[in-house]
């Protein structure tokens, strides 16, 4: 093959890949290898991507061979691929499913055909651990309990199985999904929400039914759940990450299906019930009086006989519930989320537990279609007050980022912002309470915490859907399952250190369709020359991966454009 030294990529020999994101193939060549390939670092003209196992083997997961893999490298690299390179891909992609667990009469098996890497896994403690009685050259006997911790045994040991043992099938509930919405509203599950529902399902076959699927925010992963359900047809809990998701969950349940209300029950801090459909937060699991006890609304996996498991928000699954999860595998299970990024990078116990990667559509796909609103994303650098400098400098390393993060001239930047955007819909959401009720106060805003009442909050929410209230600041409460379509604007005055998911998230909220194609508009405050602006940069990279890039503003210029007041004056305030 001839290579053209115009193409975007450069790959290299460890398996990380170069990008020019001037090239005029570079748009090309980002979505081609988004699939199987994970962004490491988006500076301004090279980006860096690495083919690890996991993303190889969630591209494998969802039907992509290791040719095709090679063949994207080929078509967009400036020169030669390196000569271990695509032995390299197709060893790693070929590791997943040469070792298998599948259903026998007495129990489950685990077989491999390739008898020398059998021998070598049954050497591994980690696996050895996990394994009955030996079968025949090719298989052992498992133990349906370790069903769940024996594949995250193979994964660590790099080889993850294909689980092929089935699934009990729960108990039965016949369901159809409306044509006209409870409220009178024409409904329709899209294309790629039915594709996805579908691909999860796999006509009922043993390799369907476990695994995650990944839409941008505002894509309705609600209704791929619901589509799941139908297609099931069994008794399902659902697991969330808040009461108000719970409730979302609940009405968009009672929409857009026939269910009754005495079919769907809520099992949260304020009501624990129990029915066919049950809707529970992971807060309630996780909780648990006497810290050196067991968890007791654990209880809620054996209270009924569910065919389904919906893990919603799965990046956010907490680690008690990988645990009561590995102990649950003859179950269903269908995780959804916007990104299978995890801070705490426990990928590979969502691939071996929760399934790997069945279903992914790019934002930027979704957003040309017309299915999520077009966002422009902007970063507003912000100097940090000279009364401020020294305590800056000064500060425990620890210390520094909330320094940054509470730049208090950011306040003049939210007040020139919502002049900007008086009529819009707007979100002022932040990391930090005393940040937060300071915006709250000096511009009257209503402000939403975790200490809001469940109540009070759905009340918020309502009125904001209506418009009666334009502007609404939250804590990181907002950050999940918050279905207020309207919103148009959200400025993010401080995060959680360098987290992509939650700067992915937070995108989210304000991505549902608009009227008119009506854009989207980010707003992310950060402190020039401080810890804040370096963890910006890493907070981006999920979103720079689906194709958004940030434009860079200068504070100081936008607060000139009204004659808001000069940082000089802010620093004073501050000083004084």
């Amino acid at each position: 093959m001839n290579y053209d030294p115009s193409n975007p990529l450069i790959v290299q020999g460890d398996r990380s890949v170069l990008a020019e994101v001037d090239n005029a193939r570079y748009t090309e060549a980002r979505d081609a290898l988004a699939p199987f390939a994970e962004l490491e670092k988006s500076p301004e003209h090279i980006h860096t991507y690495r083919l690890t196992p996991l993303s190889l083997w969630n591209a494998a997961a969802t039907g992509m061979s290791a040719e095709a893999m090679v063949e994207v490298l080929r078509r967009y690299s400036k020169f030669p691929l390196p000569s271990n390179l695509a032995a390299d891909i197709t060893d790693l992609v070929g590791r997943y499913g040469r070792v298998r667990l599948e259903r026998s009469e007495e129990n489950l098996r685990l077989t491999c055909s390739d008898h020398p890497l059998l021998e070598e896994l049954v050497r591994q403690p980690k696996v050895r651990q996990y394994l009955g009685k030996r079968v025949d050259k090719e298989s052992f006997h498992v133990d349906a309990a370790h069903r769940g911790v024996l594949k995250q045994a193979l994964i660590a040991v790099g080889y993850p199985a294909e689980d092929l043992a089935g699934y009990t099938e729960g108990a039965a509930l016949p369901l159809q999904l409306r044509s006209l919405a409870s409220s009178g509203m024409p409904f329709q599950v899209r294309d790629y929400q039915r594709d996805a529902a579908e691909i999860f399902y796999a006509g009922g076959d043993v390799r369907g039914g476990s695994g995650v699927i990944v839409l941008p925010c505002g894509a309705g992963k609600t209704i791929v759940g619901i589509a799941a359900m139908a297609l099931l047809q069994r008794s399902t809990l659902v697991l969330t990450t808040s009461i108000t998701a719970v409730k979302q969950w609940h009405r968009e349940i009672l929409d857009k299906t026939d269910l009754g209300e005495d079919q769907v029950a809520e099992y949260t801090g304020e009501t624990k019930e129990i029915a066919p459909v049950t809707l529970a937060t992971y807060q309630i699991l996780t909780h648990r009086p006497d810290k050196k006890e067991d968890f007791p609304h654990f209880k809620i996996f054996d209270q009924h006989d569910w065919g389904l498991i919906v893990y919603d928000e799965v990046h956010l699954l907490p680690a008690p519930v990988f645990r009561v999860t590995a102990q649950i595998q003859a179950r269903r299970r269908l995780g959804l989320t916007a990104t299978l990024i995890r801070e705490d990078g426990r990928q590979e116990d969502v691939f071996s537990l929760i399934g790997p990667k069945k279903y992914d559509v790019p934002w930027r796909e979704l957003e040309t279609r017309g299915w999520i609103a077009e966002a422009d994303c902007s970063e507003v650098r912000i100097a940090l007050p000279e009364g401020l400098r020294m305590e800056y400098a000064v500060a425990e390393w620890r210390n520094k980022y909330r320094i940054a993060s509470e730049n208090p001239v950011k306040e003049e930047v939210v007040g020139r912002l919502l002049e900007r955007y008086r009529g819009n819909r707007v979100l002022i959401i932040g990391q930090y309470l005393k940040q937060l009720r300071r915006l709250s106060k000096r511009f009257g805003l209503p402000l939403i915490t975790g200490q809001t009442g469940s109540a009070e909050r759905e009340d918020l929410y309502n009125r904001f859907r209506r418009g009666e209230v334009r502007h609404l600041v939250l804590s990181k409460v907002g950050n999940f399952a918050i279905d207020l379509p309207d919103a148009n604007v959200l400025i993010q005055v401080s995060g959680t250190f360098g987290s992509r998911q939650e700067e992915a998230q937070r995108l989210g909220r304000i991505l549902r369709p608009k009227p008119g194609g009506q854009c989207a508009h980010f707003y992310t405050l950060v402190t020039r020359d401080t810890r804040e602006l370096d963890f910006a940069h890493h907070r981006q990279l999920f979103l720079t991966e689906q194709g958004y890039s940030y434009s860079i503003a200068d504070g100081a210029e936008l607060l000139a454009q009204n004659g808001t007041r000069a940082t000089e004056e802010v620093a004073f305030e501050v000083a004084n």
